[in-house]
């Protein structure tokens, strides 16, 4: 099943540099781990705005849940979650 995620990251101000770098970098690699899975096919970054778009393939809700609650910034995440289903047109 595949899922459209917008992810809004929303760091507190005086979060110590040092602090938001490490989580970042734990969120690349927990990003980078599904993406070598085959579970987060698809990451664009929104212009202008630290969001990204996502398209990510689970088995269901729950897998999804499991996911984005896994990674290091999801305290600071607002995520809206859009369940997919196929086009009729999809060749």
């Amino acid at each position: 099943m595949f899922f459209h995620l917008y992810l809004d990251v929303k760091l507190p101000p005086d979060m110590p540099e040092a602090e938001a770098s490490a989580l970042k970098a734990r969120e690349v690699e927990t990003v980078q781990r599904y993406q070598r899975e085959g579970k987060w096919p698809h990451m664009w970054r929104v212009a202008g705005r630290y969001a990204n778009i996502s398209i990510v393939e689970c088995a269901d809700a729950d897998e999804l849940h499991a996911m984005v609650s896994a990674l290091p910034l999801f305290p600071w995440l607002e995520v809206t979650v859009t369940p997919l289903a196929r086009h009729p047109a999809k060749i």
